[in-house]
């Protein structure tokens, strides 16, 4: 009666939250056998893709998506911020050249300026905010500075705690020299932080003691936060918070998040726990359920999330282990790799083995773990504070 109960909250959900939240997908290209960027505008447009996020500024890309009514944000490369931010005329230039030339025809809503960059090897952190604020000086002479959005994405490698979530805090070293400076620009330009999630990684280093069900979004007994009592039903939301509270913990409890990142693969080496097709589309699946029905986490449970599926294509020249080429949603035939919903009419027909459930409630005890649970895995050869231990993780390379 109890399941039976909750299939009925959730179909309920479905028609009542239409457009809550929002799904879009990232636009890798690391492949030698991508279809051309006119069929993929094509694949997107019939999928009912109406987002989109590239790691560049490729002008087939950007022409090829002009007048399709789909959102873009590109992206500045780490080895161009350098040069953004020591001249504001080579920001201006590239707002111009790779901005300007095609909005609004091309629907740009936002810039990643550089993505990852605190564990970039080439060291160009302390260029990301100087950067941010001359490529945002160009969108001001251009006047287009009203329309779109400029962050940069960041890895969980950022945190220095994220466990239990309420006690999420950012790595000391970077909050003077980065994190203020950028969460201040963020406010002031009204923009939002970008951040790259994966329930997975912490799933498949750990896999001993985080339930699968949990890192799946699938029906589960929950993890209590033993700072403030609230239950997590999922890995991911648990991620979430703990940077939502770091941002808290700064006073910066009025800036918004989008997740530019998540995914999970749906093949992976021998040693690579848990990467399956099965598996990767009910983690799949059951995100885009529960972003399109409308909701936030259990730490901010009236913000709706935007969320960037992480990949559109198995990539087949990404280097590292095979899960590295084994991302993306579709074949580079266009043949879907699994079946996932990306809209709310998609999701009439979409069924998980089993049923998703959503967090929020307050309780007084946990039901798992009782050790050193992390909500946090990322780009980082160590995780601090993972569940149950501190023993190294391997993440997904640049």
């Amino acid at each position: 009666m109890e399941r039976l109960i909750l299939t009925l909250c959730l179909f309920v959900a479905i028609f009542a939250f239409t457009d809550a939240g929002s799904v879009g997908v990232n636009y890798g290209r690391i492949a030698n056998n991508l279809p051309s960027a006119v069929k993929v505008v094509q694949l997107l447009k019939s999928q009912g893709i109406d987002r989109v996020k590239v790691y560049d500024a490729d002008p087939a890309v950007i022409r090829a998506l002009s007048g399709s009514g789909i959102k873009v944000t590109i992206d500045l490369p780490n080895q161009l911020l350098y040069s953004a931010a020591k001249q504001q005329a080579f920001a201006t230039t590239w707002v111009q050249k790779n901005v300007a030339a095609y909005h609004p025809s091309t629907e740009i809503e936002a810039i990643a300026v550089g993505n990852e960059v605190f564990v970039d090897p080439q060291n160009t952190t302390r260029f990301l905010v100087p950067a941010m604020k001359n490529i945002h000086s160009a969108l001001v002479k251009l006047n287009l500075h009203s329309s779109i959005k400029i962050s940069s994405p960041i890895a969980l490698s950022a945190l220095q705690s994220s466990y239990p979530s309420s006690a999420g805090s950012f790595r000391p070293e970077l909050v003077e020299t980065v994190f203020k400076p950028m969460l201040d620009f963020l406010r002031q330009t009204g923009s939002y932080l970008m951040v790259n999630a994966y329930p997975y990684f912490a799933y498949e280093s750990n896999a001993d003691v985080i339930p699968l069900d949990y890192a799946l979004f699938r029906e589960n007994p929950g993890v209590v936060d033993s700072g403030n009592g609230l239950r997590y039903f999922s890995l991911f939301d648990a991620q979430v918070d703990a940077v939502f509270a770091a941002m808290s913990a700064l006073k910066y409890d009025d800036i918004k998040m989008v997740v530019s990142e998540t995914g999970w693969p749906s093949k992976g080496d021998s040693n690579e726990i848990g990467a399956s097709v099965e598996n990767a589309a009910a983690y799949n699946g059951n995100l885009v359920r529960r972003v399109l029905t409308g909701g936030g986490t259990p730490l901010r449970p009236k913000t709706d999330l935007t969320v960037f599926l992480f990949a559109l294509f198995n990539e087949n020249q990404k280097p590292g282990p095979t899960s590295e080429r084994n991302y993306g949603l579709f074949y580079p035939s266009e043949e879907k790799v699994y079946n996932v919903p990306f809209t709310v009419d998609g999701l009439r027909h979409y069924r998980d083995v089993r049923s998703p459930v959503t967090g929020g409630q307050r309780v007084a005890t946990p039901v798992i773990g009782g050790g050193n649970v992390s909500a946090e895995c990322c780009r980082a050869d160590v995780v601090r504070g993972e569940w149950g231990g501190g023993e190294e993780v391997r993440c997904r390379g640049l």
